[in-house]
């Protein structure tokens, strides 16, 4: 062959295999699985990055401060009231926390001191617990007139304060704006009493009252004397006794000297309890008897026939029907445990005790400050305030709910009080309630002597 022709020859080869190899190329791509089916060990790194965990819920510990009667005349009602508030607290911690919108989970702690019954000692723990324990929220101590005391420290210092075990008026008149009442008020606690003996007995017009010299029970007998005489009774005794008074011999000599139908009065539990006993021993006669405080204590039935008819009025009782089901029926919103489930909580813990209205009033100043944060979704004390302010609500304990004028902040305006009597079951005494008629385990004994 001419050499001529050699190199067009071999140009025209390379050329062939060239575009051979081409094709051969391109059927190659088209068969190659997709990036999407590529063994996960093939990904890019990138792919292969854990998921990322979501933020731990941020954890809040609110300080709640108080004092307590662990020493003094309070000791009793005081030292049950403290048992349920931290009865609530455990409840509420053993749960979780509260957890708030925004993810925070909200937990309790409480810091509290012996106030020894005095109202210079409540004055100056409340100081502490406000600025060296840094409390977020207080509770109150037990009675009226520490109650009082504590308020002012409260209000100097900004810090909510729910009251409970304090029922009197006054505090809640002096223009506070950080002060919220759980109880009754004083000027409707022996009102109840009143209105069943009008119902038993449209002849009975004579009514003693003798009562405790302290701030409660001064507040709660003035307003039971007007409210008798604007309802046709006759007042034929009004005294007053020093709190630590424990013969009462003198005073009932005037009682039986002035002939009432019916006695009301007393102040706490040490003096009304003795009252009660040296009225029985004396043989006073007299139809009816409502005490204060001292008879909705399980250990007054200590008293034994002493205590047989004896009623009183309480803020709250085992056998009280506040469900669910009245709250609908009342259009009101329904929040925390029933008082069945309260109770038995309580008895299982205490070998059996029904739990006195005081523990009750212990757990329902927590559940009014839980439910208060729950509604603000913060523990700021201005939005739970106003959530305070907004309170229309039925726990077991009752109705709550707060006056928000500027004459009479934060007195308790939905909550009403229950009549109990000491009545006999066979040989043993046994707590009834006997008013309102709506809510009675029982008729009242009538007259009781």
């Amino acid at each position: 062959m001419s050499r001529k022709w050699i190199l067009p020859l071999i140009l025209v080869l390379a050329l062939a295999l060239t575009l051979a190899l081409a094709a051969c190329g391109g059927q190659k791509a088209t068969e190659a699985p997709a990036p999407t089916e590529a063994p996960k060990a093939e990904q890019p790194a990138a792919t292969e990055a854990p998921k990322e965990e979501a933020p731990a819920a941020k954890e809040k510990t609110v300080v709640i401060g108080f004092t307590a009667s662990q020493t003094g005349k309070y000791n009793v009602s005081s030292t049950r009231q403290t048992t349920g508030l931290q009865m609530w607290m455990d409840d509420v911690n053993n749960a979780g926390g509260l957890k708030l919108a925004d993810g925070t989970v909200v937990k309790f702690k409480a810091v509290s001191y012996d106030d020894e019954s005095n109202k210079d000692r409540v004055q100056e723990l409340y100081t502490k617990l406000a600025t060296d324990d840094k409390a977020d929220f207080l509770i109150s101590p037990y009675s009226s007139g520490l109650t009082a005391a504590a308020a002012v420290i409260a209000e100097q210092y900004g810090i909510p304060m729910i009251t409970t075990g304090a029922a009197s008026d006054k505090t809640y008149k002096q223009g506070y704006t950080v002060v919220y009442q759980a109880y009754t008020p004083a000027s409707r606690y022996l009102t109840s009493a009143l209105d069943m003996l009008k119902s038993l007995d449209p002849d009975a017009k004579k009514v003693a009252f003798v009562y405790e010299n302290s701030k409660f029970a001064t507040g709660v007998n003035e307003a039971a004397k007007e409210y008798a005489e604007k309802n046709g009774f006759e007042v034929v005794l009004f005294e007053g006794y020093d709190p630590d008074t424990k013969d009462f011999n003198a005073i009932i000599n005037k009682i039986e000297s002035a002939g009432p139908d019916a006695i009301l009065g007393g102040g706490h539990f040490q003096d009304g309890s003795t009252f009660a006993r040296q009225l029985y021993e004396k043989g006073t006669k007299v139809k009816f008897i409502s005490l204060l405080v001292a008879p909705p204590e399980p250990t007054f039935a200590e008293l034994g026939d002493a205590a047989m008819g004896v009623t009183g009025p309480s803020q709250w009782e085992p056998a009280a029907k506040y469900t669910p089901e009245s709250a609908k029926a009342a259009g009101l919103e329904w929040f925390g445990p029933t008082g069945e489930e309260f109770t038995e909580a309580y008895k299982s813990a205490h070998d059996g005790e029904n739990p006195s209205y005081h523990v009750a009033g212990g757990y329902a100043a927590g559940l009014i400050l839980q439910k208060a944060i729950e509604t603000a979704g913060s523990v700021e004390k201005d939005a739970v305030m106003k959530a305070l302010d907004a309170t229309d609500m039925m726990i077991f304990f009752g109705h709550i709910k707060f006056d928000t004028s500027a004459d009479a902040h934060g007195l308790q305006v939905g909550h009403d009080m229950i009549l109990i009597q000491w009545q006999k079951d066979g040989d043993k005494l046994v707590k009834q309630v006997v008013w309102p008629e709506a809510g009675a385990t029982a008729k009242p004994l009538y007259p009781i002597r």
